[in-house]
């Protein structure tokens, strides 16, 4: 992992943490932080019980493509980063969009039919306002709604190239 990697997903690790902590005491503060430092990829889904595996036929996925694909997001690409252990989700979901009033209306549309049809509100989203990429984080599943110029910049596909990649276009 390069030192732009480490660094995203630092800052993806602190936008979590900054979350979680509005609503902790600082000693929880101080146990929470603890326990991510030292936190490694938990067992298998198949062996705790009451928890189902996410796969990239999950419902939320499909019901993600689909709710991009609808609102015409392009070059929508999966990564399925299960087996990165220093991955912050299961999946990355990426898609581009020629304009910001697109970029919003794909990322409304994603909330949207996945409150409805999976009734999972997102753990966090951000970059509505400035609509050059907005980020949806589902926990297992982080939604990247970007503009052009943006994906080329960022590169998230090359950033975790030792993911498997499903392209979904029509």
């Amino acid at each position: 992992m390069g030192p732009g990697q480490f660094f995203r997903l630092q800052l993806i690790l602190l936008i979590r943490l900054q979350q979680a902590v509005k609503s902790l005491t600082k000693n929880t503060y101080l146990e929470q932080l603890a326990l991510l430092t030292n936190r490694t990829k938990t067992a298998p889904a198949e062996s705790r019980p009451g928890v189902k595996r996410l796969t990239k036929s999950s419902k939320i996925i499909k019901t993600i493509i689909a709710a991009i694909q609808e609102k015409k997001g392009e070059h929508i690409v999966s990564l399925d980063l299960r087996k990165i252990n220093e991955a912050v989700a299961d999946f990355f979901i990426i898609c581009e969009a020629g304009s910001q009033p697109q970029i919003r209306a794909i990322a409304d549309n994603i909330q949207h039919q996945v409150l409805e049809k999976c009734e999972e509100k997102p753990f966090h989203h951000e970059g509505s306002h400035t609509a050059q990429w907005v980020l949806i984080d589902y926990v297992n599943v982080v939604v990247h709604v970007m503009h052009p110029e943006s994906r080329k910049f960022y590169r998230l596909e090359e950033m975790w190239s030792d993911a498997t990649s499903l392209e979904h276009d029509e």
